[in-house]
């Protein structure tokens, strides 16, 4: 059988000469590269394929939500720290959804100090009152030492002197309050409105109270 011209336009080289040229080309190098797989000569079982590796997913970056307060004075805008302060925040929520906070007023102010709302007493003495049990629905004190009354703008959760009776009322600082650090469960702060909450006065309003779920 004819022998297959690989390079038709040398006619005089063909496969069989090929081979054994490679053969000396291999054969003659000096000792220790002759081992070395050379390109195109590499067998199968000696060929290494790197593993395909995957990139890791990052996770999702969690945006906390908002609710806006529409009061007699203006909008406030506040920060819910939800995964600092879960229990706190989703209690909130819910009294917002329920619509339990508009048309309530802000009972007291203390200049320097805080500005406070949220009673259906509409005079610090009131909690809210679950309607399944017809019981005064109370939480749990949550602290977390991050959260802090650093500054005008933190808001918290109102209670008696039991640590644990805390319901629905809520206040706003008007500065630095760093003695209630660890008595008192904050939960948010002001973004946008904070002028409007060092005008608040007792007898101001809550119109509305809406969340905005994070996009």
């Amino acid at each position: 059988m004819e022998d297959v011209i690989l390079f038709p336009k040398f006619r005089c080289i063909k496969l069989t000469a090929l081979v054994a040229i490679s053969t000396i080309c291999i054969s003659s190098l000096p000792q220790g590269l002759a081992q070395e797989q050379q390109p195109g000569f590499e067998s199968e079982d000696t060929r290494i394929v790197a593993p395909r590796q995957s990139v890791p997913m990052q996770p999702a970056r969690h945006v906390d939500p908002v609710v806006v307060l529409e009061t007699s004075k203006g909008p406030i805008v506040i920060r819910l720290f939800e995964e600092l302060a879960p229990n706190t925040v989703n209690n909130f929520i819910d009294l917002v959804n329920k619509g339990f906070y508009n048309g309530l007023n802000f009972h007291r102010r203390e200049a320097g100090f805080v500005v406070q709302g949220g009673c259906p007493n509409g005079d610090g003495t009131g909690n809210y009152i679950d309607p399944t049990t017809n019981q005064p629905r109370y939480l749990k004190l949550e602290i977390n030492p991050g959260l802090r009354h650093n500054s005008a703008g933190v808001v918290a959760m109102a209670r008696s002197n039991h640590p644990d009776s805390a319901s629905c009322q809520f206040y706003i600082t008007l500065g630095a309050a760093p003695h209630l650090d660890g008595k008192y469960a904050v939960f948010g702060a002001v973004i946008r409105g904070l002028n409007v909450v060092h005008s608040l006065a007792i007898g101001d309003k809550i119109i509305s109270a809406t969340l905005q779920q994070p996009n």
